[in-house]
This record gives C-alpha cells, sequence and structure tokens, in this order.
C-alpha cells in the first residue's frame, strides 16, 4: 500500500470491524507502521476516548524510548556480504582443523629430525581434514537460524556446496603448505579429500552431516591411520596406484548428489 488510507477504511480499522479482509488488513496495519500521517488521522476519525487512549499510549512511548539508553552494537565476526557463504560458527571449526594440522605437521617435523620412519601424519588426516568443518555447514544442531535458512529459496544443494566450498578453500591450503614443508605432494592426498568430502555429503542426506562425517573419520582412522602407524607404512589408500579409484569414487558420488539435489535442504 503506496497511497494514503481512505477516511473509511480508517474508520473500519480504528473502531474493530471484524469485516476487513486479512490481506486489506495486513496492509493497513503495515501502512500505518511508516506512516505517520495516517497514525495522527487514526485519532481522527475515532471517538473522543480513542483519540485520549492514542495520545496516552504515544506520550508514553515516547518518554521510554527517551529515557533507554541505545544497545550496543555487536562486533560482526564476518563482513555482511561474508556471512552469504559461511555463518560465524564455522570459524572456530576452522580455527580446529587448522590446529590439527599444525599439530600434525609438528609430529612429522620431530619424526623427521629423528629420522623416524613413520608415515607422513598430515597425508594420513589430509583426506579427513575438512570435516570438522563440513560437519557444521547444514545442520540445525550447530546452526540457531538453520530454519529460518532452510525455508528460503537459497536453501539446497547450492548452499550446502558453498559452505563446503569455503571449508575445501580454506583446508586445502593448510594441507599444501604443510606437506610441502614436509615433502608430501598433494597428488597424493587431493583426490582423496575431494572424494570423502563428497560421500560425507552424500551420507549427510540419510543420516545427517555430523553422524556422516563422524563415521566416515572413524573408519578413515580404523582402516588406514591405524594400520599404518602401527606398520611404519602408508597405507595403499594413498599411493598413486589408489588415484584411479578415487577419481572414479568422486565422480560417482558427484552424480549421486546431483540426483538427489532436491533433497539437500533436508539434511540434518
Amino acid at each position: 500500500m503506496t497511497a494514503h488510507i481512505s477516511t473509511g477504511l480508517l474508520g473500519r480499522y480504528v473502531t474493530g470491524d471484524t469485516g476487513i479482509a486479512p490481506d486489506v488488513l495486513w496492509a493497513v496495519e503495515a501502512h500505518l507502521e511508516e506512516c505517520a500521517s495516517c497514525r495522527d488521522r487514526s485519532a481522527e476519525v475515532g471517538d473522543v476516548d480513542t483519540a485520549a487512549l492514542l495520545a496516552r499510549v504515544r506520550t508514553g512511548l515516547d518518554a521510554a524510548v527517551s529515557a533507554t539508553a541505545p544497545a550496543p552494537g555487536r562486533r560482526r565476526w564476518l563482513p555482511s556480504r561474508a556471512t552469504r557463504w559461511v555463518t560465524p560458527l564455522f570459524v572456530p571449526w576452522l580455527a580446529t582443523t587448522v590446529l590439527v594440522v599444525l599439530v600434525a605437521l609438528g609430529f612429522d617435523l620431530a619424526a623427521g629430525a629423528r629420522n623416524g620412519a613413520l608415515p607422513s601424519l598430515v597425508v594420513l588426516l589430509a583426506p579427513v581434514a575438512p570435516f570438522l568443518g563440513v560437519a557444521t555447514a547444514w545442520t540445525r544442531r550447530f546452526d540457531p537460524a538453520h530454519e529460518m535458512v532452510a525455508a528460503t529459496a537459497r536453501a539446497g544443494l547450492g548452499l550446502v556446496l558453498r559452505r563446503t566450498f569455503v571449508v575445501l578453500v580454506v583446508v586445502i591450503p593448510v594441507l599444501a603448505a604443510a606437506g610441502s614443508l614436509v615433502g608430501a605432494s598433494p597428488a597424493r592426498w587431493l583426490l582423496p579429500c575431494l572424494a570423502f568430502t563428497m560421500c560425507a555429503l552424500a551420507l549427510g542426506d540419510l543420516v545427517g552431516l555430523p553422524r556422516a562425517t563422524a563415521g566416515l573419520a572413524l573408519l578413515w582412522v580404523a582402516v588406514v591411520i591405524g594400520p599404518s602407524i602401527v606398520t611404519a607404512r602408508m597405507s595403499v589408500l594413498l599411493t598413486e596406484t589408489a588415484l584411479p579409484g578415487w577419481a572414479a569414487l568422486t565422480a560417482l558420488v558427484t552424480l549421486v548428489l546431483i540426483a538427489r539435489r532436491n533433497s539437500a535442504a533436508e539434511l540434518r
């Protein structure tokens, strides 16, 4: 409603006419919130008691607002445009991921200084390193605004992939830098990292992202990390011979995600 409210309609509204259509009633109330002129006219079209009541309410509200100190502005962790891609919840989880990678790097450097024969812990952790961030990419458990976001037109696979992309943009360069310090080429862990991330998104449609990432991480520890440390030999899954298999798995899971893209908004 861009024009002012007619006198007849304003009078019906002030007297509490129940015959006003719901959409018209909503438009009137929305207009009154923005238009001081129509609020002044509402006192004129009503009876004397109504006008006196409105005057008392207005005076009381003005006094209360004037006496109330303005609320201090909340500090933003992220610029307003950045919140389209991430949520403030991402910050601690990504910081924890970076810290884990740095700890693994420290162990690798210490083992290298002692001429240790253990496989690189950075390489062993790389495929599951993004999981802390991916687990919070789309879940009502960790996002207070999840219900509101899920009801928007942006909800779905596009938003999930956008948030996951942010996680990978942060984690992969850190892994690459750590790997370069211990002589671990990204060719050994990049494809497994992408494949496991896509698998987490696909399984998240069934059991939720937190459970999917936790389950895959435990599986990786039991099948790869544990045996590699015990035997002091790098798992065959992280050698060049396994790269075609990882590429095929990534392509297959990508097709599954595309086929089920409409259910991504139901991730838990």
